[in-house]
């Protein structure tokens, strides 16, 4: 991981500059939200999981996302994902095998942060982050995570 916080925010400040420029060049959410899952993989460390999940007919439905095959399906309330999604609150958990309401869908995952995607008070979906080590999210995240949504809400 970063060896200080200010790397920390200076990794995130360019990935904020990147996700806006990847969102000047296409408009097509799809691909947006591809090479968006594509960008926080590549940047954030020890990520197992990037990707999104859309809320459509009262659950949330795999989206894009980068990492191994995962769950297609979470009803709101269940799981990080289903929480984040019902509380429409971002959710950190510093250890996975902790956490009574977590679905497991990848072994690899140990800590995850789960951001939700509201636009004009609707829910879209969360935008779900996986990390190898446990506690691998704090509050830098969260405020960083919940800009770059908001960033991609913005032309969504």
């Amino acid at each position: 991981m970063w060896q200080t916080s200010e790397e920390k925010k200076q990794a995130y400040e360019l990935l904020l500059l990147q996700q806006k420029g990847l969102l000047e060049a296409e408009a097509h959410w799809i691909a947006s939200l591809s090479n968006s899952s594509a960008l926080l993989n590549e940047t954030l460390k020890d990520t197992v999981f990037a990707g999104y999940y859309l809320f459509e007919e009262g659950e949330l439905i795999l989206g894009p996302f980068q990492g191994k095959v995962s769950c297609t399906r979470i009803k709101l309330g269940k799981g990080v994902c289903g929480e984040s999604a019902e509380k429409q609150e971002t959710v950190i958990v510093a250890n996975v095998k902790e956490h009574d309401n977590y679905i497991s869908c990848d072994s690899a995952a140990m800590s995850e942060i789960v951001v939700p995607m509201v636009k004009n008070g609707r829910l879209i979906g969360v935008l779900d982050i996986d990390s190898s080590k446990t506690h691998g999210y704090d509050e830098i995240d969260q405020e960083y995570l919940e800009k770059y949504v908001d960033i991609l809400l913005s032309v969504l």
